[in-house]
Formats: C-alpha cells, sequence, structure tokens
C-alpha cells in the first residue's frame, strides 16, 4: 500500500465527518474549513505508516489518525488568534475570515471531536492504551504553545529553552502519531516508544526548517508571509542562535531592527537576515535540522524491521526536511 493510496485513505476519513453540514453552521463551518485547506497530513500519514510496520490492517490505527489530525488542526485554528496569523496555507485564518469568537468556539468543538474520533476504537484494551498518551500529548502542546507565548514577554530565551518548546509544542504530536499507530497494529510498547523518540526528533528537526523557511523560503511555495516570524518578534531557533553568536555591537543593532514597525518592514526583514547570514545561522540550522534527522533514522534501524515497510518512512523523511513549504 503506498503513500498515496494512505493519504486517500485519510481525505476519505475527513471528508466522511462532513462539518460543513452540521448545524449550527456558524459553529461547524469553520471546522469543515480548516479540514479543507489541506496540508501535508503528516500526523495522521505517521501513524498509518507506523502501523503498516507491523500489520497490513490498517483499520485500526485510522480512528487514531483521524483523531490526531483533528486536534493538529484544532491547535493551528487557536495559534492563528493568539499569534494574530492572517494567513494559513496560503488562505485566510478563521479568525480573519469570521472573528476572534467563532475561532475559540469552533476550536473548542475540534478539539472535542478529535476525542469523539477515539469512539471509533472498538478494541478495549487498545483504547485505554491510547488515551494516556493522547491526553499527555494534548496537555504537552498547550504547555509548549504557553511557553511559546511566555517567550514573547522575556527579554532573554536559551537555545535549549526554545527546543524544549518546541518540543512540547510540535513535536511530542508526531512522536505520538508514531507511537500510537505501531500500538494499533499489537507492537510491543518497547518498539511504540522507540518510534515516539522518533518521530520527537523528526518534530524538531521539522520545526526548524519551518523556522529557516520563514526567513530563507519563498512566499508562494511556504504559504504563509516571509518574515512572519521577525516582524512578530518571534523567539525562534534563529533569533536566539544569531543573540548568542554576534558580538556587543551586532547584538545592539540587532535589537534596533527589531523594535522598527511595520512601516520598516522591508528594512526589519532584510537587516535582520543579514545578521542572521553573519552569524551562520542558516548553516547551524541545517546542520541541526540534518543531525536530528540521523538520530531518528538511527533509531528506526536499530528496530530491525524489514527495509521494505521502512522504505515508506525513509521517503516521508527525507520529503519532510527538505521541504520547502
Amino acid at each position: 500500500m503506498t503513500t498515496e493510496v494512505l493519504l486517500d485513505i485519510i481525505e476519505k476519513s475527513l471528508s466522511e465527518l462532513g462539518y460543513a453540514e452540521l448545524e449550527p453552521r456558524a459553529l461547524f463551518e469553520p471546522i469543515g474549513y480548516t479540514l479543507s485547506l489541506g496540508g501535508k497530513r503528516v500526523r495522521p500519514l505517521l501513524c498509518l505508516l507506523a502501523c503498516r510496520l507491523y500489520s497490513d490492517n490498517i483499520a485500526t490505527a485510522l480512528p487514531i489518525a483521524r483523531a490526531l489530525e483533528v486536534f493538529h488542526n484544532f491547535t493551528l485554528l487557536h495559534d492563528d488568534l493568539m499569534d494574530k496569523s492572517p494567513i494559513r496555507r496560503g488562505q485566510p485564518t478563521v479568525y480573519r475570515k469570521w472573528n476572534d469568537n467563532t475561532a475559540i468556539l469552533s476550536g473548542d468543538a475540534m478539539s472535542i471531536e478529535a476525542y469523539r474520533s477515539l469512539e471509533g476504537i472498538e478494541n478495549p484494551q487498545l483504547l485505554f492504551k491510547v488515551l494516556p498518551f493522547f491526553n499527555k500529548m494534548a496537555i504537552e502542546i498547550c504547555k509548549g504553545q504557553q511557553y511559546d507565548m511566555d517567550f514573547e514577554e522575556r527579554e532573554h530565551v536559551s537555545v535549549a529553552e526554545y527546543i524544549e518548546m518546541i518540543r512540547l509544542k510540535t513535536a511530542v504530536l508526531l512522536g505520538a502519531a508514531l507511537r500510537l499507530g505501531a500500538l494499533a497494529a499489537g507492537a510491543y510498547d518497547s518498539d511504540a516508544q522507540i518510534l515516539d523518540e522518533v518521530g520527537q526528533a523528526l518534530g524538531l528537526a521539522f520545526q526548524i526548517q519551518d523556522d529557516y523557511l520563514d526567513v530563507y523560503g519563498d512566499e508562494k511555495t511556504f504559504g504563509k508571509p516571509i518574515g512572519g516570524d521577525i516582524m512578530n518578534g518571534k523567539k525562534t531557533l534563529m533569533l536566539l542562535y544569531t543573540q548568542a553568536k554576534l558580538e556587543r555591537d551586532d547584538r545592539a543593532e540587532l535589537d534596533r531592527l527589531m523594535q522598527l514597525g511595520q512601516e520598516h518592514k522591508e528594512e526589519r526583514i532584510s537587516g535582520v537576515r543579514r545578521l542572521y547570514d553573519k552569524a551562520g545561522t542558516p548553516i547551524y540550522a541545517q546542520h541541526e535540522i540534518e543531525r536530528l534527522t540521523q538520530e531518528a533514522l538511527t533509531k528506526l534501524r536499530g528496530l530491525g524491521l524489514k527495509q521494505e515497510r521502512l522504505e515508506p518512512l525513509y521517503q516521508l523523511f527525507d520529503k519532510l526536511t527538505t521541504r520547502k513549504n
């Protein structure tokens, strides 16, 4: 079963939820809209691929895969409101298309719908295993988002603190996708734990790539305005590493640039990018992406599974860590 076939199964499963047709429309239409914007479907795909490592029957993992994707999109819906991001996947975000209150309430409903998807798990023992990990994942993502917001108010944040924040906010969901997919197939808990670690390493690489693309990507392929993190004053790996590496005068210039308003957008973005280049930040970011990817691959190979089962995951890892959007 190819990755393309699995993606078709995921899309069909999501379309069957039929949120756009439910009442009240003002609550459910934004949920249907959010899911219709597409995206890479990385999390449900990882879940099904992990299941396929151990079993040809993906039906047991499909409710989990669907729950992960709905939950992920709920977090994006609320993140866009908190970050005041106007564009997601090239389209207006929910709070911009509707309003703040709609984004809050539809997001709340979406998180509940993610848990309702887990009702499709027919094996009580599997459900008993899945729920604690799903709950742990959910609260850790909330912790990560809170740290992210806290960092905006702090003058100094270390690279290590940032890495822990993105582990919570982004990486734990990819780890959970692999862990829960394997458990759905009846894998040993020890294998599921290793796959969780694989997913978290991949998730860190994925987020660092996102930070990199926000500065050095192409707006048309990235789907969001380039330099958004710089204009929002977000403390990304790019900014924090640069602050740590620059000499005093250059740090002062970086601070000055980061204080410029919207009317000086081009100067702010181009000036900060120049200092990133001077600090060697893009090279560092690419090195970290490669290191984390190799860490994930080494753990994956250590499971001793058949190459033909692992190959789709290898291909996905390569696609995610060399992506342009």
